[in-house]
């Protein structure tokens, strides 16, 4: 009876080894909620789901997305600061760590889907800070943890732009030409030295003469 038992528990580790190195042969798309969705019921106060159970029963590697179903009644808030998801609300929170996504349409209850990328590993939260955080304090929050896998794919893992230059200013039109210096005289005034060479001689001769 040992060696038939051996040999099923045998079977089934290399099962699950084999279902691990599947599952890291590709990303995910893991719909937050699954067909529940990301909403809330402002009348009973209860989200569509037990999203916290949910996260718990996913495997989250980098490179795969969280979709949210949602409308434009919920928000979603991406953070890694544990006091602001604690809080439900982003007041304190920092650029750097948290995150608001939207779907880019402002009506009230507009369908929506919004799509976030897991870019970073360890542990992020997400909540919505709707109705001044009461649907975040009613259970529209939930934790992961996010580990390597396959790591980022190329279209997620680009070097952020350089920084900005502002282009050389253009020479200054207005600017007075440089000035010409000339080292050696006109032709025009060696014409006028000799003309005036030639009358003294005249009138030297003249003098001579009377």
């Amino acid at each position: 009876m040992a060696a038939p038992r051996a040999m099923a528990l045998c079977l089934i580790e290399v099962a699950l080894l084999i279902y691990a190195a599947a599952a890291a042969t590709s990303y995910s798309n893991h719909t937050v909620g699954g067909d529940a969705g990301w909403f809330f019921n402002s009348t009973t106060n209860k989200t569509s789901a037990d999203y916290n159970a949910w996260a718990a029963n996913q495997t989250f590697n980098l490179g795969d997305y969280l979709i949210f179903n949602t409308n434009t009644n919920q928000t979603v808030i991406q953070t890694y600061n544990t006091t602001t998801y604690n809080s439900c609300s982003m007041d304190d929170s920092l650029d750097t760590d948290t995150f608001q996504y939207d779907g880019g349409n402002n009506e009230f209850g507009s369908a929506v889907v919004i799509s976030v990328p897991l870019t970073i590993e360890g542990t992020q939260y997400y909540f919505s800070d709707a109705d001044d955080g009461k649907q975040c304090q009613h259970g529209m929050a939930f934790e992961i943890k996010v580990t390597h896998g396959l790591g980022l794919p190329p279209s997620l893992n680009q070097p952020p732009p350089p920084p900005y230059v502002p282009p050389p200013e253009p020479a200054d039109q207005a600017q007075t030409p440089p000035i010409t210096v000339v080292t050696s005289p006109p032709s025009g005034g060696m014409r006028t030295s000799a003309n005036f060479s030639w009358l003294l001689l005249v009138l030297v001769l003249v003098s001579f003469l009377a």
